[in-house]
């Protein structure tokens, strides 16, 4: 006998106001579902990307040394680990080149407690726990894997870069990851010496891996898939009873009612998401909301369904110029494999 379908009433995510304790947000401090099965052994370097498999070594060598057992100090206290090499390894590149599959098979080949989260879930983390009580709730770990490390915010940066340098004290690895932009894959070490500088005390900490390519997402489909007519949104939202549908517009407006940190939960039980009336965002707070919430749909792996305008066009050439933009660019990239999905659905 089957299961009966997940019910998400209400059936539009403007609708629902989660709760997220604390507590639940140090547990969720694991690879997205997306990544779930990623191993060193799936991941397949692109034969005309040397630096593919060059990271690749990199990564498991750090896991066999984070494996090797640590140096003893006093009788109750851990001290910074005294390994072979630096405490930490940051991967610099483009998107869809791999980097997250790298960092979620690191945390998986990893001695436990691993800690996994982006720079946005560490920052929402700190204003949830507080500062302090992050560094305790996160300084027990023997590896913390942090993806889409952003430099684009002074204050965050610091913010996490003092948190990275108080778990480095208590004797956590770390891995990181980072963008660099498209058009600056021809300019050397841009994103990574951007990222020592800007993390300064930490610098010494890290060795930084290259890792080049196009992006994945985009070999088959450069382009953004064709917006979906309103109705035919309906129509599939419709025939999938944990699917949710939502006026963009309206949707919005609910987002700027929730903090950030909610937006994982706002999406429990939903597996597939409808979008009408898609337009250019109209600010730069509605803006970085949409990108946090992009980032938890492709975390969960939810195709979308979207009508009105294609989903590329969803921010101004203005926002696309400015100081955000690795931010906007990694959506469009992850919103457009999420909208060819659902295009694929019927």
């Amino acid at each position: 006998m089957s299961e009966p379908a997940v019910d998400v009433r209400p059936r539009r995510l403007s609708g629902r106001q989660p709760q997220v304790a604390p507590a639940r947000l140090v547990a969720e401090l694991v690879p997205p579902p997306r990544f779930a099965a990623a191993r060193f052994e799936t991941y397949r370097p692109d034969p005309q990307e040397p630096s593919q498999a060059a990271a690749l070594a990199a990564m498991r060598g750090f896991a066999e040394r984070l494996s090797a057992p640590p140096p003893r100090k006093g009788l109750f206290r851990r001290s910074a680990p005294a390994r072979a090499g630096r405490p930490g390894i940051y991967l610099d590149g483009g998107f869809g080149v791999g980097k997250t599959h790298l960092l979620t098979s690191l945390w998986h080949a990893a001695p436990k407690p691993a800690g996994y989260g982006t720079f946005v879930e560490l920052t929402h983390l700190v204003g949830a726990l507080g500062f302090a009580g992050t560094v305790d709730a996160l300084g027990t770990l023997r590896l913390l894997c942090v993806d889409e490390f952003e430099l684009d915010d002074p204050g965050d940066t610091v913010l996490v870069s003092s948190l990275l340098t108080r778990l480095v004290e208590r004797g956590v690895a770390l891995a990181a990851t980072s963008n660099t932009l498209p058009d600056k894959l021809g300019e050397g070490r841009f994103a990574a010496e951007d990222f020592l500088r800007e993390i300064q005390a930490l610098s010494q900490q890290f060795d930084a891996v290259r890792v080049d390519g196009p992006d994945y997402r985009h070999r088959d489909a450069v382009e953004a898939p064709e917006p979906l007519d309103e109705d035919v949104v309906r129509e599939r939202v419709e025939a999938h009873p944990a699917a949710t549908s939502d006026d963009w517009p309206t949707l919005l407006g609910h987002l700027a009612s929730l903090h950030p940190s909610r937006y994982g939960a706002l999406l429990d039980g939903v597996e597939a998401v409808g979008l009408t009336g898609l337009a250019a965002v109209p600010d730069q707070n509605t803006a970085l909301r949409v990108v946090v919430l992009v980032d938890r749909l492709y975390d969960r792996s939810l195709p979308v369904f979207a009508s009105g305008c294609p989903v590329d066009q969803i921010f101004t050439p203005e926002m696309l110029a400015g100081g955000y933009r690795k931010k906007y660019l990694r959506a469009l990239s992850r919103l457009g494999a999420l909208a060819r999905e659902g295009n694929a659905l019927r």
